[in-house]
C-alpha cells in the first residue's frame, strides 16, 4: 500500500522552492497559507511577495513540481491569493531578524 502524503511532507517539499529575488524558500518566507491533502491530490493556497512578481509563473510551476514529486501525490493545484497580502511579518522571526527586517 502506498503511503499518503500529509501537510508536513508538502511543506518540506515547498522548502525546496525559492523566491529567486530573495533566495529564500516559500515556507520560510511565510508564503504558504494553507495545505489541503485529499487522498492523492494536494491543494496549496499561497501568495507571492508582490502581485507583480516577475517570477510568479516559475514559482508556481516549481511549487507544483515539488509537491507532485512527493510519494503518494498524483496531482497538485497551486492557488495564488493576495488576501491577505503578504508582508515581512509572515516570515520566520529568526530569518526576518537576520535580514534586518
Amino acid at each position: 500500500m502506498m503511503d499518503m502524503a500529509d501537510e508536513k511532507d508538502v511543506r518540506k517539499a515547498l522548502r525546496k522552492v525559492k523566491d529567486p529575488e530573495l533566495n529564500l524558500d516559500l515556507v520560510v518566507l511565510g508564503l504558504v497559507y494553507d495545505v489541503d491533502v485529499q487522498g492523492d491530490h494536494v491543494h496549496v493556497l499561497m501568495s507571492l511577495t508582490t502581485p507583480m512578481c516577475p517570477a510568479a509563473e516559475q514559482i508556481v510551476t516549481d511549487a507544483r513540481g515539488a509537491v507532485e514529486a512527493i510519494d503518494g501525490v498524483e496531482s497538485a493545484e497551486i492557488e495564488l491569493t493576495f488576501d491577505p497580502p503578504w508582508s515581512p511579518e509572515k516570515m520566520d522571526p529568526l530569518i526576518r531578524a537576520s535580514l534586518g527586517i
